[in-house]
C-alpha cells in the first residue's frame, strides 16, 4: 500500500515513524510549513518534516489546500503531487488544515484520522486538554473514516485510556500518541484487506474540544479549587497557569486540590497565601485549598516550590491575583 502522511506535531510524528517501522511504502508527507520559533524567531520545520526529511520522504507544506481559497497555487501543486503519487489511502494526525472533498476522495481507501479522543467526544482541535480540564477518567483514540465534517467521520477502530489523577496534558499525549501509533496500522491493513467495519458516530454524546487560547492562562481564585488543579494539569505544557504576584505573572506549573476540613480558609479572600513551605504553598479558592507545588518566575526556571522559595519567602497573607 502506498500511504501519504498528512500531520505536523509531535503527536504525528509518532504515527508516521510506525508507518515506516511497518514497512508502509510512504512517497508522500504533507505538514504545516516552516514556523518561527524559539527566541531568535528562526523558521523551524514540524516534527514530521524532521522525520520525512531524515528518511528521505518528498514533503509538501501548501498553505492550504482549497483550489478557490486564498492559496489556490499551494493548493494545485499539492493535488498535482497526491495525483502523481496515487496513494492507497492517506493517513491524517494533527494535520492541522481543513481537507477538502477532492482531497477526500482522491485515495481509494479515503483518509484515516488518528484523534486522541473516544468520538463523539471532544471533537475538535484540543481533545487531550478539554478531558482532563472537564474531570474525564478516561479517554483513548479513535481512528476515523474522514468526511467533510468536524471529526464527525465513521469510526474503524477505537482504544480507551485511562486518566490518572496527576496526568497533564503532556503526559497524556504521550500515551496516546503511542497508542494512535499502534492503531494505525491495523487498521490501514485491515483496510487493505476490506474487513474494516465502518460505525456512524452516535448522536448523543457530542462535545467539542475547543482550541487552547493563552488568555485561559490566567487563573481565576474564585473557582473551586479542583477545577483550578484540573486547568493548571490540562495547560500544561501550553500555555500553563499564570498569576499575579508582587507586580509579576507567576506560572503555577504543579497544583494539588485539598478539601478545607479544618476552616482554614474561613473568611479567607480567594488568592490569599495561606500557609508557605517546603510541601507547598496553601491558597484559599472559591471552595476548597489549592496547594501549589511547581512554580516560575518570569524569565526563570520551572521550580518546586522548596526549591523556589529559596530566592525569596511567600508570606502569609499575600494576595495572588
Amino acid at each position: 500500500m502506498k500511504i501519504v502522511f498528512a500531520g505536523t506535531p509531535a503527536f504525528a510524528r509518532v504515527a508516521l515513524q510506525a508507518l515506516l517501522d511497518a514497512g508502509f511504502d510512504v512517497p508522500l508527507v504533507l505538514t504545516q510549513p516552516d514556523r518561527p520559533a524559539g527566541r531568535g524567531l528562526k523558521l523551524q520545520a514540524s516534527p514530521v518534516k524532521e522525520l520525512a526529511v531524515a528518511r528521505g520522504i518528498p514533503v509538501a507544506q501548501p498553505r492550504s489546500l482549497r483550489l478557490d481559497g486564498k492559496f489556490p497555487d499551494d493548493a494545485a501543486a499539492a493535488r498535482d503531487a497526491l495525483v502523481t503519487v496515487a496513494p492507497d489511502a492517506m493517513v491524517v494526525a494533527a494535520y492541522g488544515l481543513i481537507l477538502p472533498r477532492w482531497v477526500l476522495d482522491l485515495p481509494r481507501l479515503g483518509c484515516l484520522n488518528i484523534h486522541a479522543s473516544l468520538l463523539p467526544r471532544w471533537r475538535g482541535a484540543a481533545p487531550i486538554h478539554r478531558a482532563i480540564e472537564a474531570g474525564d477518567t478516561t479517554t483513548g483514540v479513535t481512528i476515523m473514516q474522514m468526511d467533510e465534517g468536524l471529526d464527525t467521520g465513521a469510526m474503524l477502530l477505537e482504544q480507551a485510556e485511562p486518566i490518572a489523577s496527576d496526568d497533564t496534558t503532556a503526559r497524556l499525549h504521550d500515551r496516546l500518541a503511542d497508542l494512535g501509533a499502534r492503531l494505525i496500522v491495523p487498521a490501514l491493513r485491515a483496510a487493505g484487506a476490506g474487513t474494516l467495519q465502518p460505525r456512524p458516530q452516535p448522536a448523543d454524546g457530542v462535545t467539542y474540544a475547543h482550541k487552547i487560547e493563552k488568555a485561559e492562562a490566567a487563573i481565576d481564585w474564585t473557582l473551586p479549587a479542583a477545577v483550578i488543579e484540573r486547568r493548571v494539569r490540562a495547560f500544561d505544557p501550553f500555555p500553563g497557569g499564570t498569576t499575579g504576584w508582587r507586580g509579576e505573572a507567576l506560572k503555577v506549573w504543579g497544583a494539588r486540590a485539598e478539601p478545607d476540613s479544618a476552616g482554614v480558609a474561613a473568611g479567607a479572600a480567594p488568592g490569599r497565601v495561606l500557609a508557605a513551605g517546603a510541601d507547598g504553598i496553601l491558597v484559599a479558592t472559591g471552595d476548597g485549598l489549592l496547594r501549589l507545588t511547581a512554580l516560575q518566575r518570569p524569565g526563570g526556571k520551572r521550580l518546586p516550590v522548596a526549591e523556589f522559595l529559596r530566592g525569596g519567602p511567600v508570606a502569609v497573607g499575600e494576595e495572588l491575583a
